[in-house]
Formats: structure tokens, C-alpha cells, sequence
């Protein structure tokens, strides 16, 4: 069952969560991969609700993302198991299905083939309007060498930002 929200009812609590860590959900045919981000911007654009979500050029996420266009957040309500966001935020789903060893629960999606988490049960369900690389030139020096510092395992590892117009907001209930 879901309870559908007004995505602006839960605008901050969801900013304050992000900090800490939500996940953001892809599927491409029938492989679902999930992922801890900490990064994201809810708001509006082109008059529509948008988040954008962050993901590196190197993820297994932006294969699939770039594949389906579409992808899920999902943000945990009370507490979390802190694993979940271990194992999703230092893993690969190119070498293990996290769905699976975690024991996920997958709820179809209304507006996209991206399932929600009924672990972290607030959902919201976009579909990418707009995706852009970075470009490191307009990227300030501080930031530059904190995220993609020469000689680090990130040097060269740069973001791509996916622009999602929320189509579907929901809180997964039992």
C-alpha cells in the first residue's frame, strides 16, 4: 500500500536526510542496483518538481541510468539499518546483487519501472528531463581538489548530473 504525499509537505525533512544518506535506484531490464548518495537537489524547473541526483562517470548506476532514463530515491522514515547504507554506499552491483543480500523488499513503481525500497519507504519517482557532465573548468579550487584531487582514486572521476521531474510521491506503509 502507499500513501501518496505533496512533495513539499516533506521538502525538509527530506533535504535534512539526505545529508545522512538515502538511495538512489535504478533498473535496466530486469537488474535493479541501488546506491547510498549524499548529494541531491529538490526544487523546480521548466514548472516542474525536480530532484537531481549526483552520480560519478565510474558507477554501475550511471550504466544503467544512462540505459533507462529513469530512477527512484528513497529515503528512510525513523531508523534505518545502518548496513543498508554501508554496503549500498561502498559496493558495486557490478559484483554483487544488493538487493538480494540485503533482503530488500521491491515495490513496483506507479509512473516508472524503477521499484521503490519498502525499507526506506519515502519515494519519489522520476523520470530524467535534462543530464549534464560536469566540467571541472568551472568547477571552484577548493571543490576541485577536495572531490577529484590529482592522485586519488576519484582524480578524474567526475559526476554526472541527472535532472528527475518527480512524477510520483509515496510513502510505502505495510
Amino acid at each position: 500500500m502507499k500513501e501518496y504525499i505533496n512533495v513539499w509537505d516533506y521538502a525538509p525533512q527530506m533535504l535534512s536526510i539526505l545529508n545522512d544518506g538515502v538511495l538512489l535506484t535504478t533498473k535496466s531490464g530486469e537488474e535493479v542496483n541501488t546506491m547510498t548518495i549524499g548529494w541531491g537537489h529538490l526544487g523546480v524547473e521548466w514548472k516542474k518538481p525536480i530532484f537531481v541526483v549526483y552520480v560519478r562517470q565510474s558507477r554501475h548506476t550511471k550504466s544503467l541510468l544512462d540505459q533507462v532514463p529513469e530512477f527512484t530515491v528513497n529515503f528512510p522514515l525513523g531508523d534505518v539499518d545502518k548496513k543498508i547504507l554501508g554496503i549500498c554506499g561502498t559496493k558495486s552491483g557490478r559484483d554483487m546483487d544488493k538487493i538480494k543480500e540485503l533482503n530488500l523488499t521491491l515495490v513496483p513503481g506507479d509512473t516508472v519501472s524503477v521499484p521503490a525500497i519498502k525499507e526506506l519507504p519515502l519515494t519519489l519517482e522520476c523520470k530524467v528531463l535534462y543530464q549534464q557532465d560536469q566540467d571541472l573548468s568551472c568547477l571552484c579550487e577548493e571543490s576541485r581538489n577536495r572531490f577529484y584531487a590529482p592522485g586519488t582514486r576519484d582524480e578524474g572521476d567526475f559526476h554526472t548530473a541527472y535532472y528527475g521531474e518527480i512524477t510520483s510521491a509515496y510513502i510505502v506503509k505495510d
